[in-house]
């Protein structure tokens, strides 16, 4: 039985009512879901052209005379009534009057739903399959007879264009320029006469416009011979790309030859534009939705200019300086001299490879009001008929593995930062990855969760900042600053009341659930005690119960126990998978007015909360977890059978998002043309609670606002471990759709390629390439699933699945695709999600099982990389190998915001994890000496540096000593103070000093910052970068693994408390060792050299201003170091005078062995009387 249904809104454009006797459902058919679900949209990849699985609810085809819709009941027996309600969509236009309005067509027929019985024919019946065949109108009607001179087209009285011209279709149809637009899609278009793809219709779109190439200016074309896409000039000025199109200033710069307001324009127009009479009016270039989300801002000319050529000057000063040093050798003291050469040959060469990817730093802003026009535009139309946001989805990933480290607290107020930020609720998904598998987080999670209800619509209704609310009730200013609402003041106090409450069941929880679990098991040994008792057995027999660790329902839970008793420990326990928060609504969901249950006013505020999930991967005996990267990997795989956004957004448990607006502004990259491209945004790192002189450099802003934006010249930055926005199927592990190889000395010879364009030559690529075709040919596709399975990815077919739903959802709209890349349709991602079921998590639970990994990719090419204890830096180097780029996102606002370990042990301890994973890229095959062409050069010669520099520290550590030894034997590195040698180690100082300047000025950090970055240089080259190197030749020679220590993450500090207590406190460890000895050794060599030159006969005070100037170098790059020792007022440990006194006779004893003094040996001989 088929009936129309009425003209009611539904909850999608297509509707399907099944009824029976236990009642009626509606199915949309317009959500992109990988399981048992119909698209309607024929670019999508869940049609019967993508992957299987994809449509196992139905069908859906295309023909020359239509497309159709089928649906099929697994259940044949039951009688089944469908109601089908298919609206006009962008993809099927109706032809009966290409001119008329919707309003018009109902003016003629009188009935709204004509247009829609009279252009679907419905075939099926008992036991059958239904189907809708979406036809042209049969209903014959007279037509007007028009001349053959003018155009075809229902509506149309223009004439049509001559037999010559390419809109003139084989079949003969006469068609007039207007018309042939109006019928041309991206992509091609349709013949209304014959429903045959026009010929000649290419699609030869510009790269974006950020390529390497710049523009070029094009001749006029010939009448009758011009693209549709080269009908106007499209391109923006490159002096002010954010601003209105200036035709004058763009004809000016590039001597174009085209465009409007060009002298050569033809007065009649081009044959097929607007305006063929000469009256045509110029396209809407200043249409606000048709501008670029971003745009590139270089550095000013009068800075980078010097810049580069001070890096030039002091290139030269250092040849010159070294050249001079070998022709002068100083023949008293060849070792000496031989020592320092070496040195000062390495710190050059370390210079050179720090600075040349310092030559091209960029600055890029984005447009956040196009992004909302362009993607969440409150007009309505048939592809989006309820306004909801076509933005793609996110799966924002935190991860936690200990919380005695990283306290609950802060990892719950990161996560209601997360689900309040400003994004699409429907489209974002927070997964939280707790590889302890502890009950504390599970229930401090919970009690975010619940805590959010309140939160989250508090800050929407007052738009607060930061959403974090710690960081927000901790800020020192004026809270009331522009609110104007009545009601904040009131609501502030009633969430300021119920957080403090929050933050004492969080702190409560672990001793809460000691007392619950211990309760629990003394009536589990009553139990036990009772049974031997009834069994008969001996009372005084001792009965072993675990001391299992319970939840508040009564049940044990599944995780780590507090006993670690046998599949309860850390490293052995089950996977777990708890929905917090079930998916949203795609719909706003106001609340009700403040009342005894809701404690503020949300009746203009959204209440939905994103999906949140707790996850904690199967841990077992014998199998390497992997660390960091194994449990993100678990998340990937989790969250693309789950929510399956296209994009990821990875965040340490520490890190809360401080801007709202952060995952807006890194989308802008993302959708902007070009961005198919781009593998990641990475935002630069900012903490908190740093003491106000940062001694030990915990900012690092030479390297996140110097280094970073140099490499964003580039191919991009690095990836740094969180704060990194993710293109899902670049963790996959496949190619970009474009890439660029360079070839040639300095990489200087460009061969361009479109990857996905060429499936064919996958099976000849070497054994790193992964191409995703293109979903439109079934032998291509079952090609890429056999490949896929289970070699890379595991035997999940639903995770399978979802690679083609993650790649379409990260297309760009047709007309921003780059040239050989797919494009999606406007709206198509406008649906809703489909809910979860048990099947699904069921699914979910098997991959993260800890065995789902063998004989896969998952580690090698797909997701996080392993074999390295910094993941993240082999992780970005394999994308930017494969050809992606990737993008800095300085946001005004800081988008991201964490703590880092201010005391002296935490620090030099994190600083030695970073340098090990370093020395072990470098004698791995991530070094960038074996990248593949498509790596740009300097990008390589970036990479290259991160695994050189802890050998650094070999010369370092000689160089700190040589000013010592230097003043003990009464020499110096060279014979005497000559002119030459003062000269030019002058130019080298001050250009250094110059550099430093400018690198301030178009950075914007401070010199304070600077200096600092020096100081601790020098302070972990002489420490943790020695120990890495000497760790990470044990782990090559010897395969000794190497382990390391999670960073403490501080918890906030409790009113009264000194907030900077950590900063005091001394923790002994061997990475101070050879920092304390430089001190002494220095210290003791200025005085011995000063009483020696003072109580010479012939003293040399030039070998002496020479030793002391390089010791005093040495001691003022240690002062952090050293005040670090002294404590808290001076106070120095007992444990720094032990090392002090031993390491000080032993230096004594070693130089009176090498130079004794005189009458040594009567003294040292001894004689029996």
């Amino acid at each position: 039985m088929v009936k129309m249904a009425s003209s009611s809104p539904s909850s999608s454009p297509v509707t399907i009512t099944v009824s029976s006797s236990g009642g009626c459902r509606s199915i949309g058919l317009t959500s992109p879901v990988p399981r048992h679900s119909i698209s309607n949209n024929a670019n999508s990849p869940l049609s019967s052209r993508g992957f299987r699985g994809s449509t196992s609810g139905g069908n859906r085809r295309a023909s020359s005379g239509g497309s159709y819709l089928s649906m099929s009941k697994d259940n044949e027996e039951e009688f089944v009534a469908y109601t089908v309600h298919i609206p006009q969509t962008p993809d099927h236009r109706i032809m009966s009057d290409s001119r008329d309005s919707p309003s018009e067509d109902i003016k003629k027929t009188g009935n709204p739903m004509e247009n829609y019985i009279k252009d679907a024919i419905y075939t099926g019946g008992f036991n059958s399959v239904t189907r809708v065949h979406v036809i042209e109108n049969t209903v014959e009607k007279p037509e007007e007879v028009k001349s053959k001179m003018l155009c075809g087209m229902k509506g149309c009285d223009e004439k049509a264009v001559d037999a010559a011209s390419r809109a003139q279709c084989e079949c003969g149809f006469k068609i007039c320029g207007d018309c042939y637009l109006d019928c041309i899609v991206p992509g091609g278009g349709y013949c209304p006469g014959c429903k045959e793809p026009f010929k000649d219709v290419s699609d030869d779109e510009s790269d974006e416009p950020n390529s390497e190439e710049k523009d070029q200016a094009h001749p006029l074309p010939r009448k009758g011979r011009i693209k549709l896409e080269k009908n106007f000039s499209l391109v923006q000025s490159f002096k002010a790309p954010n601003q209105d199109f200036d035709h004058s200033r763009w004809l000016f710069e590039t001597k174009g030859t085209y465009g409007y307001g060009n002298a050569v324009w033809p007065k009649d127009g081009y044959e097929f534009g607007p305006g063929t009479d000469g009256s045509g009016n110029p396209p809407a270039f200043n249409e606000r939705r048709n501008r670029p989300l971003t745009r590139k801002v270089g550095v000013s000319t009068a800075i980078i200019s010097p810049y580069r050529l001070l890096m030039v000057f002091r290139l030269a000063a250092l040849v010159c300086f070294l050249t001079w040093r070998i022709a002068h050798p100083n023949h008293e003291a060849m070792w000496l001299w031989m020592m320092s050469v070496v040195c000062e040959f390495w710190f050059a060469l370390s210079w050179v490879l720090d600075q040349l990817p310092k030559i091209c730093p960029v600055n890029r802003v984005t447009d956040l009001s196009v992004l909302k026009e362009r993607y969440e535009s409150s007009d309505l139309n048939l592809r989006n008929p309820k306004g909801l946001s076509d933005l793609p989805g996110i799966d924002v990933f935190v991860s936690t593995a200990d919380p005695d480290k990283e306290p609950p607290l802060v990892t719950a107020n990161t996560i209601l930062s997360i689900l309040a930020v400003d994004y699409p609720v429907e489209k974002l998904a927070c997964y939280l990855s707790d590889d302890g598998g502890s009950l504390v987080t599970f229930e401090a999670l919970a009690e975010a969760a619940s805590f959010a209800r309140i939160w989250v619509p508090f800050c929407r209704k007052h738009k607060i900042e930061p959403r974090n609310p710690e960081a927000y009730f901790s800020q020192k200013r004026d809270p009331l600053k522009n609110k104007v609402r009545l009601d904040f003041v009131r609501e502030r106090r009633r969430v300021k009341r119920e957080y403090d409450e929050f933050k004492v069941r969080i702190n409560a929880l672990p001793e809460s659930i000691r007392r619950r679990s211990d309760a629990y098991n003394a009536q589990a040994e009553l139990r036990a005690k009772k049974q031997q008792m009834e069994l008969g057995e001996n009372p005084s027999e001792p009965i072993k119960v675990p001391k299992a660790t319970w939840m508040s329902d009564g049940t044990q839970w599944h995780g780590t126990w507090v006993s670690a008793e046998e599949g309860h420990s850390r490293g052995n326990h089950s996977g777990i998978i708890q929905i917090m928060l079930v998916p949203p609504n795609p719909e706003p969901l106001y609340g009700s007015e403040a009342d005894g249950e809701n404690l503020i006013d949300t009746t203009d505020a959204d209440t939905r909360l994103p999906m949140l999930v707790y996850v904690s991967r199967e841990k077992r005996p014998g199998f390497d977890h992997n660390k960091k990267a194994g449990a993100m990997n678990a998340l990937v795989r989790t969250s693309a059978i789950m929510s399956n956004g296209a994009f990821i957004l990875n965040l340490d448990c520490d890190h809360y998002i401080y801007n709202s607006l952060a995952l807006r502004e890194g989308m802008c990259f993302m959708l902007d043309r070009g961005g198919d491209k781009i593998c990641y945004v990475q935002f630069p790192q900012r903490f908190e609670g740093i003491d106000p002189n940062d001694r030990y450099a915990n900012h690092n802003t030479v390297f996140f606002d110097v280094n970073m934006r140099a490499l964003d010249g580039l191919q991009g930055p690095m990836y740094v471990g969180t704060g990194c926005i993710f293109r899902r199927i670049a963790v996959y592990g496949f190619s970009p759709p474009r890439a660029t190889e360079h070839h040639g000395w300095f990489g200087r010879r460009k061969i361009k390629s479109s990857l996905w364009n060429k499936r064919k030559l996958a099976k000849n690529e070497e054994d790193d390439e992964m191409i995703l075709p293109v979903i439109e040919d079934r032998n291509d596709y079952d090609e890429f699933t056999e490949s896929l399975i289970p070699k890379r990815f595991g035997n999940s077919i639903s995770l399978i699945d979802s690679i083609a739903v993650a790649e379409f959802g990260g297309r760009l709209l047709h007309d921003l695709r780059g040239k050989g890349s797919q494009g999606r349709p406007a709206g198509s991602l406008a649906v809703q999600r489909e809910p979860l079921d048990a099947s699904a998590l069921a699914e979910a639970i098997s991959v993260i099982s800890c065995f789902y990994e063998d004989k896969t990719e998952w580690g090698k090419r797909v997701g996080w990389i392993y074999g390295s204890v910094t993941e993240d830096v082999v992780t970005g180097y394999r994308m930017h190998n494969r050809g992606w780029r990737s993008v800095y996102c300085v946001t005004k606002r800081d988008a991201f915001r964490g703590t880092a370990p201010i005391n002296l042990t935490d620090r030099l301890n994190q600083v030695l994890r970073w340098a090990t994973g370093s020395v072990e890229i470098f004698f791995s095959r991530n070094n960038a000496l074996f990248a593949s062409p498509r790596l740009k050069f300097l990008q390589r010669v970036a990479y290259f540096n991160v695994g050189m520099y802890p050998f650094t520290s070999i010369f370092l550590l000689t160089y700190c000593f040589l000013p010592a030894l230097s003043l003990f034997s009464g020499q110096f590195i060279v014979q005497s103070l000559n002119v030459t040698f003062l000269v030019l180690l002058l130019a080298i100082t001050v250009t250094l000093c110059m550099l430093a300047i400018l690198e301030v000025r178009w950075s914007g950090i401070t010199l304070h910052d600077w200096w600092r970055n020096e100081q601790f240089w020098l302070i972990g080259g002489t420490s943790a970068h020695l120990a890495a190197v000497f760790q990470g030749l044990l782990k090559v020679i010897a395969g000794v693994d190497i382990s390391f220590t999670l960073t403490s993450k501080s918890a906030t500090p409790e009113d009264g408390d000194d907030e900077f207590a950590e900063l005091y406190e001394i923790r002994w460890t061997l990475l101070m060792i050879l920092p304390i000895t430089i001190i002494l050794v220095n210290m003791v060599a200025i005085a011995v050299g000063v009483f020696r030159t003072m109580y010479s006969p012939f003293p040399e005070w030039s070998k002496l201003l020479g030793g002391v100037f390089f010791s005093f170098w040495v001691l003022s790059h240690l002062y952090p170091f050293a005040k670090g020792l002294m404590g808290r007022r001076g106070k120095i440990p007992t444990i720094v005078f032990l090392w002090s006194m031993l390491i000080c006779i032993v230096i004594s004893l070693l130089w009176l062995y090498i130079y004794p003094p005189s009458g040594t040996h009567s003294y040292m001989s001894f004689e029996f009387p």
